[in-house]
This record gives structure tokens, C-alpha cells and sequence, in this order.
């Protein structure tokens, strides 16, 4: 009786050309407008730009001959990181600032200052080179003011005001203003003897050029003590989680296979369902039957697009194909088994429950950052319990963790909460549709 009831079935499900339609072909071609879409966006195509600036020319900036000098280093060559404009008044640099000639101007005064018209990247790295020059520029005014000067060193290293020794709060440092500015220094040759140096032994000759060869080369080695590990082998790729999420979203697409199932088992929905009940066969079991039928349709399905997804599209899956596969019946079953409860739970018309269906799968599918990436974030960081709650955030993130994670244990998490709904949703299904019986049929 299985194999009769399962192979005429598979008949049937094939037939309805618009379910297929919506459950296997749909998927695919939102596959292939996302990687339209999308394939260019993890490509850094684009190469650095110098950023637009302008500085004040007035006595304070002809004054300072060392800020002087790396400025203009930093915005010559092919390299260079600032275009330089020379303004002659704030006037003409905030003019320049309000036609967008610019992205900021700076001005000389007894600390540095930089004047812009909105944040951005650039104007980050404005700020960070000007932060990464003071703070260069206060230790190289710290060491000196206990050096004693030759008569060769020009006095303009010590000059108040020309090194300003505080510096404003920043976040990253530049690697090239440092070396820039030691280089600067580095013309002004001379020798330089400690008066009271921290560690004499560090300095071979204290009356010798080569103690001030020390502190230049000193000053260029910026050393980084912090180094990132990784917790994984993967990249980052942000194109993922769209494809994920579509994953998720063709699983639970899948209750429209769980609703049509339920609607020809219930005999006040449909003569179908009717005739079905008059058959000499028990009611959960034909219910059975017919679901494996349908599971198997859409599990082959998703596999085609799984398939359709790595070999035609090439989004990265990891090497976990085996739990790939598996969390995708997972799904695959968990969408099912959801159409068939709110198809035997809501008391409504056919194309009223295929609005539920459908509106239940945007509505999680787009909190599972399917339409704006960062909703997911949001989610996890201001609604938690939501994450947990929404299959197709789980699906998702089951996903992700066996591309990216080498651990098991926030999968695991996914995986037992997706198969605690499917529960749920069986004993559901049970408990409505065991004892239902009607006085005619």
C-alpha cells in the first residue's frame, strides 16, 4: 500500500507545475540575479585614490619646516597619498571645501587642526596621518630635550611650538608618516651626544653620529606587537549570506508541499480529500504516505539548487559537503512539516494560507538579512530571542557556521532548535488531524 500510495503521489506533486514552479525554478533564478548582483562585491577592483587636501599658507606653516617638508613627501610620487592644494586664506579653503574640491583643509596653529565638512573615509585618514605625525613628532621632542645639540644640528627641532607634544585621541596610526618624518630628520645631520640617556649601553659612541643614526632608525621601525589569528581557515565573504539565506528561504518554500498534503487529506477541504477518506486506509497513514512524496520532491529540489549554487554559480560551501546536505533536508523537512501545521491549524481558504506561507517566509527571510545583510546583526544584537525563534535565521546560520567555524557547537545549537520545531510541528499536525471525523462525506 507504501509504494502505491507513495509512487502515484510523486505523480501527482510532478504534475502541479505551478508548486515546482515556485519551489524549484523561482530559487534558481533568484540565484542568478543575486550573482549578478553581487558577484563584484568582495573583488577590491577599485585602487587607492589620493585624497584631496589643502593646507593654510600663512606664517605659522612657512614656520614649521618639519611639518612642512613631510607634507609635501606624503603628496608626491605615483604612491602619494594626499593631492596638496596651497590655499592661500581660510577663505579660499572654504570654498574649496563647499564645491567638494577637497575633502578637508588644514591649519597650522599651535596644534594642528583639521577642518572638514562631513566624515568619511578620507577624512579618516586625514586625521589619522596628522594624529600618527604628532605623536611621532612629541617623542622625537621628548628624546631631544635631553640631547646636547652640535653646533651642525639646526636649532628648529626644539622650537616651541614648531613639535607640538599633545596629541588628540585617534583610533590607527599610518605606517608612512613616521618613516616620512624620521626622513625629514634624517637631512639634518650632526652629532648628537645623550646628556642622560635611558640606557647608555644602547649607544655605542653617545658623542657620535651614530647615536643620532640610532634614534632615525628608531623612529622608522614602527613595530606591531599585536598580531590577528584568525579562528578559522575561511574567508570572510560577504556574498554568503544572501545565498544562504535563498537556501533558507526554497526550504521553507516547502510549505506549500506540507499545505497541499493537508489539503487532500481533509475530506471538508476538498473532494480529493473526500474520496481519500472513504479508501479502506488509515488516515495518518495515507497523511505519511503522501508526505514522504512530497519530502522527496523537494529534498531533490533543494539538491538541484544546492548543485545549481556550487558548480554554476561557485558560492563556497566549505568541505563539510556531508553536513551541507544533511542541514538541508533538515530544512527541507522543517519547511514541510510548517506548511502542513498552519494549513491544518488556520481554518481559512487555500489562497489565504498560501499568503500566510508566503508572507511568514519573506518576513523571516528578511529578518535573516536576505534584503539588507546588516538586519541579521540587528536582530542577534537588540531582539535575540527573534534569532532563535525564526527557522530560516537558523537554516542560515547553520550554514554560515560549517563554512566558517572549525567548531561544531553553534551549528549543533541550529540544528537541535530547527529539529525541536519540526517536532512541534509533527505532533501539531497529530493532535488536529487523528480524530477528526465528519458526520458525511
Amino acid at each position: 500500500m507504501f509504494t502505491h500510495i507513495y509512487i502515484y503521489r510523486l505523480k501527482c506533486i510532478l504534475r502541479d507545475r505551478e508548486t515546482v514552479f515556485w519551489t524549484l525554478v523561482f530559487p534558481l533564478i533568484l540565484a542568478v540575479f543575486f550573482n549578478m548582483a553581487f558577484s563584484n562585491l568582495n573583488k577590491s577592483t577599485e585602487t587607492f585614490k589620493a585624497i584631496n587636501i589643502a593646507v593654510i599658507d600663512d606664517e605659522q606653516y612657512q614656520a614649521d619646516h618639519n611639518f612642512k617638508t613631510v607634507l609635501n613627501e606624503v603628496s608626491q610620487g605615483e604612491n602619494r597619498l594626499f593631492n596638496l592644494t596651497v590655499a592661500t586664506s581660510r577663505d579660499e579653503a572654504d570654498k574649496l571645501l563647499d564645491e567638494s574640491l577637497i575633502d578637508g583643509y588644514i591649519v597650522v596653529e599651535t596644534r594642528l587642526k583639521l577642518v572638514v565638512k562631513e566624515s568619511g573615509i578620507s577624512q579618516s585618514i586625514i586625521k589619522s596621518f596628522l594624529d600618527n605625525y604628532v605623536q611621532t613628532a612629541s617623542a622625537v621632542k621628548s628624546i631631544l630635550s635631553g640631547v646636547v645639540l652640535p653646533a651642525g644640528l639646526p636649532d628648529k627641532l626644539l622650537e616651541p611650538g614648531k613639535l607640538p607634544g599633545k596629541s588628540p585621541d585617534t583610533d590607527e596610526l599610518p605606517d608612512k608618516s613616521p618613516g616620512t618624518l624620521a626622513g625629514s630628520l634624517a637631512g639634518d645631520e650632526g652629532d648628537v651626544s645623550f646628556a642622560s640617556p635611558g640606557n647608555p649601553a644602547n649607544y655605542t659612541n653617545p658623542g657620535g653620529s651614530a647615536s643620532w643614526q640610532k634614534l632615525l632608525d628608531s623612529l622608522r621601525d614602527r613595530r606591531v606587537y599585536v598580531r590577528d589569528v584568525p579562528g578559522t581557515r575561511a574567508e570572510p565573504d560577504n556574498m554568503l549570506n544572501y545565498f544562504y539565506t535563498l537556501i533558507a528561504m526554497a526550504c521553507f518554500y516547502g510549505s506549500f508541499f506540507g499545505m497541499r498534503e493537508i489539503m487532500d487529506i481533509q475530506a471538508d477541504l476538498s473532494t480529493l480529500a473526500a474520496r481519500i477518506n472513504t479508501a479502506p486506509v488509515h488516515k495518518l497513514k495515507a497523511f505519511i504516505y503522501s508526505m514522504s512524496a512530497s519530502l522527496t520532491v523537494h529534498v531533490a529540489e533543494m539538491l538541484i539548487l544546492i548543485a545549481f549554487l556550487r558548480f554554476i554559480i561557485g558560492v563556497d560551501f566549505g568541505p563539510k559537503t556531508g553536513l551541507v546536505i544533511l542541514t538541508t533536508i533538515v530544512g527541507s523537512i522543517a519547511g514541510t512539516t510548517f506548511g502542513a501545521f498552519i494549513s491544518a491549524a488556520v481554518k481559512v481558504s487555500e489562497n489565504f494560507k498560501v499568503g500566510i506561507l508566503i508572507g511568514a517566509s519573506m518576513i523571516g527571510s528578511f529578518l535573516a538579512g536576505m534584503m539588507y545583510q546588516n538586519m541579521k546583526y540587528i536582530v542577534s544584537q537588540k531582539a535575540p530571542l527573534l534569532s532563535f525563534l525564526n527557522p530560516i535565521n537558523l537554516l542560515t546560520d547553520a550554514f554560515y557556521c560549517l563554512y566558517y567555524y572549525d567548531s561544531y557547537s553553534r551549528y549543533a545549537v541550529n540544528i537541535c532548535i530547527l529539529l525541536f520545531f519540526i517536532i512541534a510541528f509533527c505532533l501539531g499536525i497529530y493532535l488536529m488531524i487523528r480524530r477528526r471525523k465528519y458526520a458525511s462525506i
